[in-house]
């Protein structure tokens, strides 16, 4: 009986170790995944769950991450919500609340760990990161957009422009429109005799983004219109090499007075002051709005895909590189800049911080960018026998389909990337960049309008782009101000200042005494002699730098 039952005993454990070794065996093939947090201040939409491209991005960096958006705060009530509490997402694109983060704390610093991880340590040279250097001397977040590799291949305007339906244009028989007052007239005119969408609603002439940040849609084609890049904060004059306040030219009251005007005459949104983001997209997508000032990031990789989603092909939008009067040139179009007033930043909360680093590190390599920005090989894309990708008539329609992508297409958007050239050296980093994809996926409404203007992409509807000046963008560095100094503390009053007026002026009974009364409130509450002198004080450095000194 002591035989038989320590026999059986030892089968047991020969069958427990069996199922050990085998459970372990199975294990070893299905390593555990790792999962991150991440919240981007902007607005934006989630992938759904089970989504094919991050499956696919798992299965190779062993990582996924759950991304959120903004939505119903700014970004800095988002981002002071959780300075209050101390209780941090693993990744954060923290938009304007990025240097609330840095005060409190909340960030590591990245170059604290890169020397593991070449694909970061490598993706900016050493001047570049210099750049996005705090005053402790390290870097805190990783620039995501403005990254070139190789070249610039890029059809597509991605900047700021004055945008116009093809319908308008075509029904005009494709006039030359430069100037701001024929902008208008071109459109009063297409509403006078179309005022219906085609859905039957009326169509929306003009509409203006004010919201939060974004309000640049109003206050800043000044600078445009008087043909300087976009400096964003500032002109800097070529030749005098000073910078310019162009806030207050007499090209911007002209402007200010043509909304004004415009709106007097039904031509302009009656909701435009008030419109939220989400709703200003909306009713872009709708096709019932006729022309806008914006950058073409900020609303055409939504609006511009529902458009075409929906038909409404001749409802689409080509660029025009507005100017105040005839003989201006106008400089919209800029090659790719770095941004480095921000990025992708890692918290104090995150457990894994090497773990966070390889999957950043991961993300740049060729196969994942791939993922991220073709999709899945023969789902999404296909390779031809010269190696090129392209889509077919399917797949075209895929990618602009709102729940397809939800469901199969993974960007990481807010994760660090390369533009220009995908890094087999032989394709664009993204499908519209294709040259081959970007002309068979053209309309042919828009086919027709560009040969109309003797264009072939959306860029070349602009003047080329010019080499930057040393100085060049000037965002670059007011998006960094504080209210530490005197021109950040005057910085942030001519914002706030600005945001509150000039939709005042441009809805105003009597245009003159609204413009003096703006006029008044902005040079008596903000320092603007402040802000100028340390902008001239950065033109200056920056000319230095450039030449070696």
């Amino acid at each position: 009986m002591k035989k038989k039952l320590t026999r059986l005993i030892a089968v047991l454990l020969a069958v427990t170790l069996l199922s050990g070794l085998a459970a372990g065996c199975e294990n070893l093939g299905k390593a555990k995944v790792k999962k991150f947090d991440m919240f981007i201040a902007m607005p934006g939409t989630e992938l759904n769950e089970g989504n094919r491209a991050q499956a696919e991005i798992t299965k190779i960096t062993g990582v996924e991450v759950k991304e959120t958006w903004l939505t119903g705060q700014s970004a800095e009530e988002a981002i002071g919500v959780m300075v209050a509490a101390k209780d941090y997402p693993d990744f954060i694109e923290a938009s304007d609340g990025y240097q609330i983060m840095v005060d409190a704390g909340a960030l590591i610093p990245i170059d604290k760990y890169w020397d593991k991880y070449p694909n970061i340590k490598n993706y900016l040279s050493e001047e570049q990161w210099n750049m996005c250097r705090k005053a402790d001397g390290h870097i805190y977040a990783i620039p995501q957009f403005g990254i070139v590799n190789e070249k610039d291949v890029s059809p597509i305007h991605n900047d700021e422009a004055w945008w116009i339906q093809t319908r308008v244009l075509k029904w005009a028989g494709y006039p030359q429109v430069e100037t701001l007052d024929e902008y208008f007239q071109l459109i009063e005119d297409y509403a006078a005799a179309n005022p219906k969408h085609t859905d039957g609603t009326n169509v929306i002439p003009y509409t203006i983004l004010c919201d939060d940040w974004r309000y640049f849609c109003l206050e800043n084609p000044p600078l445009f219109l008087q043909g300087s890049p976009n400096d964003g904060s500032v002109i800097v004059d070529p030749d005098t090499q000073k910078v310019i306040d162009y806030n207050t030219t007499p090209i911007a009251k002209q402007y200010f007075m043509k909304l004004n005007e415009e709106f007097k005459k039904g031509m302009i949104d009656p909701e435009f002051f008030s419109q939220s983001y989400d709703e200003y997209i909306t009713k872009i997508s709708t096709g019932r709005v006729l022309g806008f000032v914006d950058q073409f990031w900020n609303w055409g990789y939504t609006a511009q895909d529902a458009i075409k989603a929906a038909g409404l092909n001749d409802c689409t939008y080509v660029p025009l590189g507005i100017v105040a009067e005839a003989g201006i040139e106008e400089r919209y179009h800029n090659e790719p800049v770095l941004d480095v007033s921000g990025g992708l930043s890692i918290t104090t909360s995150c457990k894994d911080i090497d773990g966070a680093m390889k999957f950043i590190s991961d993300l740049l390599t060729q196969e994942v960018l791939t993922l991220r920005f073709w999709g899945i090989k023969d789902v999404d894309y296909k390779v031809g026998d010269d190696g090129l990708f392209y889509r077919t008539e399917e797949m075209r329609a895929n990618a602009i389909d709102a729940n397809y992508k939800a469901d199969n297409l993974c960007p990481y958007a807010y994760f660090p990337q390369y533009e220009g050239m995908n890094l087999d050296g032989k394709n664009a980093w993204r499908p519209d960049n294709q040259p081959s994809e970007f002309f068979e996926d053209l309309l042919p409404e828009v086919k027709e309008c560009l040969e109309a203007y003797g264009a072939e992409t959306y860029v070349e509807m602009l003047n080329p782009s010019v080499p930057n000046s040393p100085w060049f963008p000037m965002w670059s560095f007011s998006n960094d101000l504080t209210p530490e100094t005197p021109g950040g503390l005057a910085w942030a009053k001519m914002s706030e200042i600005k945001h509150e007026w000039l939709p005042r002026v441009v809805m105003a009974e009597d245009f003159e005494a609204e413009w003096s009364a703006y006029l008044d409130k902005y040079y008596g509450e903000a320092d603007i002699d402040a802000f100028l002198a340390e902008m001239q004080a950065e033109v200056d450095r920056r000319i230095a730098v450039a030449a070696g000194n």
